[in-house]
């Protein structure tokens, strides 16, 4: 086997993680997998992966080859492009991160429209609480909210994003409304568990004014769509995207509150491994998503107006 094929074979066995996985989609047995892998790391002289029956895991040696070789995949792929010249097309497998609400929500019926312009590239759609290492776990593009993570990665914006402070009608008749940042420390709020750093801590302005809020209630989750479930019935005040809530607030099922203070914004991004060439699916990818959302957050722009 050569250097370029050992590196392919590689990549796709961390990405399948565990031997039986990789060797299901190669349509082997896992003794070849093992046999091969073996094999290689007694070519290159180090333990690549710590295994054991349920899981693989990265040692330093193995991190390094994973991602440098696919850097050096990479290029490969492009200078392969460059020679072929205007003749690429869209076409592979492109795997494809999200989060659960959002994902099920806008993600997957974007994809759906995707898969009929292309029908030579093939989507696998994976949804989790919690944001994928694209390098180790060979992700061509992931949707993501906020700042970006790692120098490693690109982001490209797809839309704009405001987070919101909302409550249902139900709660405000009996608990009152919040005229002020401070009074959200007096009601009951609900918030989700996405880092203990920033635990019922919400950040307000307005022009140059700052405040800092410690909230606390009774129930919280990490999961954003059971804690929207929440806030419509009743249960207290939420912070929550209007990419989320607008529905809600249209149809008067939530309220804004302090509606003239602002909260730290979470755009959207598509973020996929940082090369010198995008392969031909993840740019049309990319280009397509940017099309998609552009008229979604036009249309929400304009009712934001109305709000």
């Amino acid at each position: 086997m050569d250097a370029f094929s050992d590196l392919t074979f590689f990549s796709h066995v961390v990405k399948q993680g565990s031997l039986a996985a990789a060797a299901q989609e190669m349509g082997v047995t896992p003794s070849t997998v093992s046999k091969r892998l073996a094999a290689l790391e007694l070519r290159l002289g180090v333990r690549l992966l710590h295994r054991t029956t349920r899981r693989l895991s990265l040692t330093p040696e193995g991190e390094t080859y994973l991602v440098e070789g696919a850097r050096v995949l990479a290029e490969l792929e492009a200078l392969e492009r460059t020679v072929a010249g205007s003749r690429a097309q869209p076409k592979g497998l492109l795997r494809v991160s999200g989060t659960l609400g959002f994902g099920r929500r806008h993600l997957a019926p974007a994809l759906s429209a995707f898969a009929r312009c292309y029908a030579e590239v093939e989507v696998q759609l994976h949804l989790g609480d919690k944001p994928v290492n694209l390098v180790e776990q060979g992700f061509d593009l992931q949707l993501r909210f906020g700042d970006l993570p790692d120098a490693r990665l690109t982001a490209r914006r797809l839309a704009r994003n405001r987070r919101l402070l909302l409550a249902a009608p139900a709660y405000l008749a009996h608990a009152g409304e919040p005229m002020s940042p401070r009074d959200l420390s007096q009601h009951a709020c609900i918030f989700i568990r996405e880092g203990d750093e920033t635990f019922g801590t919400w950040h307000l302005s307005h022009g140059a004014r700052h405040e800092t809020v410690k909230v606390r209630g009774p129930l919280s989750t990490n999961d954003g769509e059971t804690a929207l479930g929440w806030a419509l019935d009743g249960h207290g005040i939420l912070m929550r995207s209007l990419w989320d809530a607008a529905a809600y607030i249209r149809a008067g099922k939530l309220k804004l509150i302090l509606p003239d203070w602002s909260l730290p914004a979470a755009d959207i991004y598509a973020v996929f491994p940082t090369r010198n060439h995008l392969s031909a699916k993840t740019r049309a990818l990319v280009d397509f998503l940017v099309d998609w959302f552009r008229k979604h957050n036009d249309a929400l722009d304009d009712e934001w107006q109305g709000w």
